[in-house]
This record gives structure tokens, C-alpha cells and sequence, in this order.
């Protein structure tokens, strides 16, 4: 095999592997899978506080949530709605540059009280540190619920 074949055979192995497996994901025991121990993932759940974000409250209860989480996913650069049932929607976030996948969760269980929280979770599936990307994103879809004015002042 020549150089050339090598640097790009090699190229290929490498960048088809950002994407990474996908993690297990989803609700146990009434929360979203807890972060592994890596600063590239943030959580409503997370006891931890480097992972851990607030969830997003909104005011009353709303029959839309589901679909305000789907519409603004899709607004966002990069991103696919993967999973959207009941109480749950989970999407991913491709980086443009190198294919890395991000899985992102949304969960909203019923509740008893007047406002709605949505439970976040955002995580890298490959790498080490993500640069804050994660938490930065789920910031920024809280501020698109403001947006909407629908989100609790106490969701930031």
C-alpha cells in the first residue's frame, strides 16, 4: 500500500469513528441515565455538580411540550430528533468539522404541581472534555423556551 492510500484509509478509520457508539440512553427509575465521569455531559439528575444543569421549568402545564422540544431541536444547527414519545424526546447534535455525535435528552414526567419541569441531560459520546458545548447548548434551548414565554423566571 502506498503513502498516500495509507494517510487516507487511516483518515477514513479515524473520522468514521467520531461518531461513536451510541450510549445507553434513556429513563431508569424515573430519571435520565447519570453522566459517566467525564466533564462532556451535563444532567438535571447529576448529584455532581461539574455535570450538573437546572432543569428547564415551565409555567403551567402545557399538552405541547413534546412538540415546543421537537420544534426548537429542529431549529438548531446539526441537530435530529431521534426518539419523541409520551413524556421523552431525544435528539442528536453532529459537530460540522469532525462528525462527533452528542445524544441530548428531554424528559418530562408527569407532576402534581402547576409548572413543568423538563429534565435535561447532554453528553458527548466520544473524547474527553467537550469545551462546555454541551452545557452552552442546553442554555441556549432554555433560552428559545423563554423565547416562546412560556419558561419560569426561575429557569435560568
Amino acid at each position: 500500500m502506498n503513502k498516500l492510500t495509507q494517510v487516507v484509509f487511516t483518515s477514513f478509520i479515524l473520522l468514521t469513528g467520531c461518531a461513536g457508539k451510541a450510549p445507553n440512553l434513556g429513563i431508569e427509575n424515573g430519571q435520565l441515565t447519570q453522566c459517566p465521569d467525564k466533564p462532556n455531559c451535563v444532567s438535571s439528575f447529576s448529584n455532581n455538580e461539574k455535570h450538573y444543569i437546572k432543569p428547564i421549568i415551565i409555567k403551567d402545564k402545557r399538552l405541547e411540550i413534546k412538540n415546543d422540544i421537537v420544534n426548537i431541536v429542529n431549529e438548531l444547527k446539526n441537530s435530529k430528533v431521534t426518539v419523541a414519545e409520551n413524556n421523552y424526546v431525544r435528539a442528536e447534535f453532529t459537530s460540522k468539522m469532525f462528525g462527533f455525535v452528542d445524544d441530548v435528552e428531554f424528559y418530562f414526567p408527569e407532576t402534581q404541581s402547576k409548572d413543568t419541569s423538563i429534565h435535561v441531560r447532554s453528553g458527548s459520546r466520544v473524547g474527553y472534555s467537550d469545551f462546555n458545548v454541551n452545557r452552552e447548548r442546553i442554555e441556549t434551548i432554555r433560552l428559545k423556551f423563554k423565547t416562546l414565554n412560556i419558561s419560569g423566571s426561575d429557569s435560568m
